[in-house]
């Protein structure tokens, strides 16, 4: 079968590996259908990806069709379409034990620790397979972006009528919008690009848009009428934008670090003090995130597909090389049906 890998920073590869087989118990193969490129995957060919190593597979936003499943497998069938979880838990250890096996002391996660899906099958734990035959495979494979900004909005545990602000458009950000404006807040977007921060009201349904610059702060009091917003949530992963995060939360509030840096955040301890912020970190999505996204798709709730740019397989290589990452969701179509 054909796969790509990221043989090291700067480098694609188109290879032919063997199509997986022998399936162990609880496992099924699917035919990977789509494949959605995300930062994860642009960090590790820039070379600044954390807990990566080369060369890997990569892909973790995937859809496609069930080709085979084992002995013991009752929640998907042959010819399923179907959403990939694509965080390998332990079960075992200590967060796996509480519920929060989104942060696996032992994470394996689909091209990043292991080989993922940028290849024509896959081979993956029923339990992390769901069938999601009402869904197009296009927004199937949108489950996994979608299921982490949701993740977040249930790590911030936002109130109604609470005033929310997401920095960052993108689909992570758009997503963490969305689920915010469905817990009933004020939802405030922040980008450097108006062309995103139109987006997010048209996709999300923002509020509000407040664009990146040094009167950040006068901007949000002006648009907030006084206060700052109770809960930010930062899905840049931009060194510069987390730090700035920190003032930008009113007294008594929140910031959530949904985006991801290789990098150490420093911030000053009197101002975190004296507003007794609550700093929390949110991380990959839990098997009841990807449920209520689902369900949230399919009741029309979030509307279809952000996606905003299509290739094809072949195309892949081109695509990093090119450097061109400023549109908003590319996916891959490996095989159209």
């Amino acid at each position: 079968m054909k796969a790509i890998t990221c043989t090291e920073p700067g480098k694609m590869d188109e290879i032919t590996l063997d199509k997986p087989e022998n399936l162990a118990n609880g496992e099924v193969l699917v035919a990977i259908k789509r494949v959605g490129i995300c930062g994860t995957d642009i960090h590790a060919f820039g070379g600044n990806q954390p807990f990566f190593s080369y060369p890997r597979v990569l892909g973790h936003e995937l859809s496609g069709v069930v080709e085979a499943i084992s002995n013991n497998v009752e929640n998907v069938q042959v010819g399923d379409t179907v959403t990939i979880i694509p965080y390998l838990h332990c079960g075992k250890c200590l967060a796996c034990t509480i519920g929060k096996t989104n942060c696996c002391t032992e994470m394996q996660v689909l091209g990043v620790h292991v080989d993922g899906g940028m290849a024509e099958y896959l081979k993956v734990p029923a339990s992390h397979v769901f069938a999601v035959n009402e869904l197009s495979l296009d927004d199937a494979a949108m489950v996994e972006p979608l299921s982490i900004g949701a993740h977040a909005v249930r790590r911030a545990a936002i109130k109604e009528g609470e005033t929310v602000l997401i920095i960052g458009a993108g689909p992570i950000g758009l997503g963490a919008a969305r689920f915010a404006k469905l817990q009933g807040a004020k939802t405030i977007m922040m980008d450097i690009s108006e062309e995103r921060l139109q987006f997010s009201k048209e996709w999300a349904d923002c509020d509000l848009t407040v664009t990146a610059s040094e009167n950040a702060i006068d901007q949000l009091k002006e648009v907030n009428n006084g206060p700052l917003p109770s809960i930010v949530m930062d899905a840049t992963g931009n060194k510069q934008s987390m730090t700035n995060a920190f003032n930008y939360v009113n007294h008594g509030g929140k910031l959530v670090y949904v985006g991801l840096v290789k990098d150490t955040i420093t911030f000053f301890d009197p101002d975190f003090h004296a507003k007794e912020l609550t700093l929390l970190g949110s991380r990959n999505a839990t098997k009841e995130d990807f449920e209520y996204v689902i369900n949230c798709l399919q009741k029309g709730q979030v509307k279809s597909s952000y996606v905003t740019n299509k290739i094809t397989f072949d195309e892949v290589n081109a695509y990093f090389q090119a450097g061109n990452f400023r549109t908003n969701k590319t996916l891959i179509t490996v095989t159209e049906s």
